[in-house]
């Protein structure tokens, strides 16, 4: 009889386990219902490159235009939810030299906190604190290579169109690196270097 019960119930574990559909998979998380109007704060620069916040503005602010699913308005202007974004981090460094010990390739990275605030509660919606963005280029002066300011263009650009996924589809869609994991790397302590 107890080897019949034991048989039985390991027969039930093994059915149990080789059910094959079952899968995971979360809630979705989107915008509270009543935030319909959104505003782009003016980006702040924490990092000793001047003006790299202007082009970023526009680029972030037209991105918003064209995906159109919420309405851009001016914060006092009856936004209910505002886009707070710091330019945190930046990195240009050279991973690759020439002959003569010329950078030819350089790595870029630039680092957002980022921060959907809802305006009648004065909370945060969402926050990304180590939002990145990576582009490695070959110099200008090799076949097919970038300027800085290009580069700094398509990081922008990929920046741009991951805050607005992340406003529109919500959780999950975009992630932010481990801001302590990040801060205790050595390899990030260059804030700038350009040649």
């Amino acid at each position: 009889m107890k080897k019949f019960c034991l048989w039985l119930c390991a027969c039930a574990c093994l059915g149990a386990c080789a059910e094959g559909n079952t899968i995971y998979t979360p809630q979705a998380q989107i915008m509270p219902q009543h935030i319909k109007k959104i505003a782009v704060r003016p980006i702040l620069n924490r990092t000793e490159v001047f003006a790299l916040e202007d082009k970023f503005y526009n680029e972030l602010y037209d991105t918003f235009l064209r995906n159109g699913s919420y309405q851009i308005v001016a914060e006092n202007d009856g936004a209910q939810g505002v886009v707070v974004t710091t330019i945190s981090r930046y990195l240009n460094v050279p991973t690759q030299y020439d002959s003569h010990l010329i950078p030819t390739v350089y790595k870029m990275d630039i680092w957002l906190d980022v921060v959907l605030m809802d305006t009648s509660t004065n909370t945060p919606v969402w926050r990304e604190p180590a939002l990145t963005g990576t582009q490695i280029y070959a110099t200008s002066t090799l076949p097919g290579g970038l300027t800085e300011q290009q580069a700094r263009d398509i990081i922008f650009e990929k920046l741009s169109k991951d805050i607005v996924k992340r406003t529109v589809d919500g959780f999950g869609s975009v992630h932010s690196e481990n801001k302590k994991k990040v801060m205790n790397n050595p390899e990030y302590t260059t804030i700038t270097e350009s040649y």
